[in-house]
């Protein structure tokens, strides 16, 4: 990580750290979901994002919307507000990842079904943006 230069990491819109998985999780009969679902829940996404740029054929997916199109397009409440305001603050995070993370909870709300962006859409796209701070990777 130390690597990485903070601009680099910037620009990179998901950041998940992965661990080793124990054996004990490996081994257990938890059913995960099927991939057909999943699959399904994303062309559904897609979908949804092809039918919102439809009179713009150039955007095909929420990532490649503008900084304008972003404050049309995610908007979010007043506690949405706030809890992206003391991530920023918290975080040190860049004008750019502010738009990333709209973004993120943009397709994350559409891949719950959901017409606006929670309040837990916003978190987890906040979370996959935390992991390049303090405390990643150990």
């Amino acid at each position: 990580m130390s690597k990485i230069s903070g601009p680099l990491l910037d620009r990179i819109d998901l950041h998940v750290e992965v661990t080793p998985v124990n054996f004990n999780e490996l081994s257990s009969d938890r059913l995960a979901e099927k991939s057909e679902l999943i699959r399904e829940r994303v062309i559904k996404a897609r979908d949804k994002q092809l039918e919102r740029f439809g009179t713009r054929p150039e955007l095909q997916c929420n990532a490649q919307m503008s900084p304008q199109m972003v404050r049309d397009i995610c908007t979010i409440s007043t506690a949405g507000q706030n809890l992206l305001n003391k991530a920023m603050e918290k975080l040190g995070l860049s004008a750019r990842a502010y738009d990333r993370i709209l973004k993120v909870s943009r397709t994350i709300a559409d891949l719950a079904g959901s017409e606006d962006i929670k309040l837990e859409h916003l978190a987890e796209a906040i979370h996959f943006r935390s992991l390049d701070r303090e405390g990643w990777a150990g």
